[in-house]
């Protein structure tokens, strides 16, 4: 089973920070990071969850409504004296360069479910391509259309699709199969990047393919639980590799 932190260390510090990514990429054996992007209102790409700021940081309103400067006004705070700030994709990229051309992963979330943040797609693309770590990301989205285009744009980019239910994903993913590949010789597949506890259909219906199952709650400043899940179990039922909130307890020990 591969092992990716969600959001960072999601669990012990806030999600989608430098502190969260920093403490994940010194995990051993840690095969990478997810993580999520949204454009501020001048075309900023920034690494927040939430299409609002309100939960994460000390502010109100939309990420699409706030200008780069508004958005790095705002405080997220980790329990110290010292608070943090939401990062741009730049900065990430900085911190992460190094474990990316060394083999470490990151799959970037395109948060276009809710609002379709024009050229978010273009951005991100010329984004990777300055900092020369292309193979070492993978996109997903629960908006086909972002798919589509990142699809478009680097025929060859390693593609998640998201969705609740392993099935969901299964069927979108072979649709979009049959639009990027009509009449070729393909055997590329697209990753499932299901919830997971949305494991609905028996294994042999996606077998061959890489299924990323993604775990919600307990994040940072939740108390961890101090249990574990049953990898193997998850393994079973088809999973290849997890998003967790707390890879160190995984990982670390």
């Amino acid at each position: 089973m591969k092992i990716w932190a969600h959001r960072g260390c999601s669990q012990n510090y806030p999600e989608n920070t430098i502190t969260s990514f920093e403490k994940a990429v010194n995990i051993p054996g840690l095969t990478g990071i997810e993580l999520d992007i949204q454009l501020s209102s001048d075309g900023e790409l920034m690494v927040i969850h939430d299409e609002r700021v309100d939960r994460t940081t000390d502010g109100i309103g939309n990420v699409r409504d706030m200008s780069l400067s508004e958005l790095r006004s705002l405080h997220i705070y980790n329990g110290s004296d010292a608070a943090e700030k939401i990062p741009t994709m730049r900065e990430v990229m900085d911190l992460l360069k190094p474990a990316l051309q060394k083999g470490f992963r990151l799959n970037i979330e395109i948060k276009t479910g809710v609002y379709p943040y024009p050229g978010i797609e273009e951005k991100i693309v010329d984004l990777v391509k300055k900092y020369d770590v292309a193979e070492a990301i993978v996109y997903s989205s629960f908006y086909a259309e972002s798919l589509v285009r990142l699809q478009q744009l680097v025929p060859d980019a390693e593609i998640g699709m998201l969705d609740s239910k392993v099935s969901d994903c299964l069927y979108k993913a072979m649709a979009l199969e049959n639009l990027f590949y009509a009449g070729q010789e393909s055997t590329t597949r697209l990753a499932l990047h299901p919830g997971g506890y949305g494991m609905d259909i028996a294994p042999e219906r996606f077998s061959g393919r890489t299924v990323r199952a993604w775990f919600g709650g307990h994040l940072y400043p939740e108390k961890p639980t101090g249990g574990k899940m049953d990898l193997e179990k998850l393994a079973n039922k088809g999973v290849t590799d997890v998003f967790l909130n707390e890879p160190e307890r995984y990982l670390g020990e």
